[in-house]
């Protein structure tokens, strides 16, 4: 069988080149999205002249201050970065059906066989960049490979506006002299464990027997194993059905009272409620998010009937949060309901008249909202001024 010829197409520093496309008063300058320099948030996108300063994404707004104190500081703008994706959803669409988003910014696409309509793959690629590059004014990085793991890795070798190609029959060369942190599912415990073993590039862990990942590390040892090799079989899935929504808050001062943590969960899970049933799904599964003010950050989860009520969202998320021993005040707090399926799948609709009721009574709230705004009917717990941490 002919090796599958995948791309995949990363918009380079995205949200903030979208700023200095729109403003060109910000071109050739640091910019910095996510939020004012004294606010509580994190780095959204950071461009190339702001990154020189060692600011990068997932980085606190106030430690990019202080990298960058003369960044241009913007808060974070979806709806525009969403009609901008969606232009260039549209260009990848126009070179095949196999088109896998994975966020506003990158997408894999299947580029197998379309020889006939754009050429050699590499060409097809060039094309794709070219294209984005005329309708939007912005450039995009590309990683063209055998699957989606390598395509992965290739986009971001080369950025910004860059191209590498890994061939079919060289994925485990074009692996070897990359550090270990390039594997998926190697994080920093990861990373260190391997350490231990004299392993801190992927040419290193190919050398180790599968035996010996397996007998140190499991299942995971055997992904690695193959991973190491460029061994990725997953097709791009054109499905871009969410499979989770959620709601998060940061906090303008740490917040050490439960009860204002409360208020705030119950806010977030009458939204994310209101997020499912739009989209006329039910979740199984709810998690809760805190971050703390060392930014140490913990997840919490819990499994049971699909539900889009959002009142048993706030009691299966309020159960978490309760056993949860709040040493240090929170900085930032998260709701999401994932494992996502049709409406009214579960028993709970069948044994709980109550939940019937209030499913009913939020339809109803919800075509109120459409027409008269989200914050005519609310719950009566959240109608007070929420107290202040």
């Amino acid at each position: 069988m002919a090796p599958r010829a995948i791309t995949h197409v990363d918009m380079d520093a995205f949200y903030a080149a979208v700023e200095q496309r729109d403003r060109p008063e910000l071109r050739g300058q640091p910019v910095i999205v996510g939020g004012e320099p004294g606010g509580r948030g994190v780095v959204s996108a950071a461009s190339y002249e702001a990154r020189v300063y060692g600011v990068r994404s997932a980085m606190p707004i106030s430690q990019a201050s202080r990298l960058c104190p003369h960044g241009h500081f913007l808060r974070v703008d979806m709806a525009k970065y969403q009609r901008v994706s969606a232009e260039i959803m549209t260009i990848l669409d126009a070179f095949s059906p196999l088109v896998e988003p994975i966020s506003v910014d990158e997408a894999f696409v299947d580029l197998t066989g379309t020889e006939s309509l754009f050429g050699p793959p590499v060409e097809a690629v060039r094309k794709i960049k070219a294209r984005i590059r005329e309708a939007t004014q912005l450039t995009a990085s590309a990683g063209l490979a055998p699957n989606k793991f390598l395509a992965k890795i290739a986009s971001d070798l080369k950025k910004p506006d860059g191209l590498v190609v890994v061939p079919a029959g060289g994925e485990a060369a074009f692996l070897a002299p990359l550090p270990i942190g390039r594997l998926w599912g190697v994080g920093k415990v990861m990373a260190e464990a391997l350490s231990g073993l004299g392993i801190t590039t992927i040419g290193q862990l190919q050398r180790m027997p599968r035996a010996v990942l397996v007998r140190r590390f499991g299942d995971h040892g055997a992904d690695l194993h193959d991973l190491a090799f460029g061994r990725d079989e997953r097709p791009v899935e054109p499905d871009t059905a969410a499979k989770s929504m959620g709601a998060e808050e940061t906090f303008e001062s740490d917040c050490r009272d439960p009860a204002r943590l409360a208020t705030v969960l119950r806010e977030q899970a009458e939204r994310v409620a209101r997020e499912l049933r739009e989209s006329s799904v039910a979740a199984a599964r709810i998690t809760l998010k805190l971050r703390f003010s060392d930014f140490h950050t913990i997840t919490r989860a819990v499994t049971g009937d699909p539900t889009q009520d959002g009142l048993e969202l706030y009691r299966r998320a309020r159960s978490l949060l309760d056993r949860e021993h709040l040493d240090q005040p929170v900085r930032l707090i998260g709701i999401s309901a994932s494992t996502l399926g049709p409406a009214a799948s579960g028993q709970l609709p069948l044994l709980d008249p109550a939940m019937i009721r209030r499913e009913r009574l939020a339809k109803v709230v919800d075509g109120l909202a459409e027409r008269f705004g989200d914050d005519v009917v609310r719950p009566a717990s959240l109608l007070r001024p929420p107290d202040a941490c």
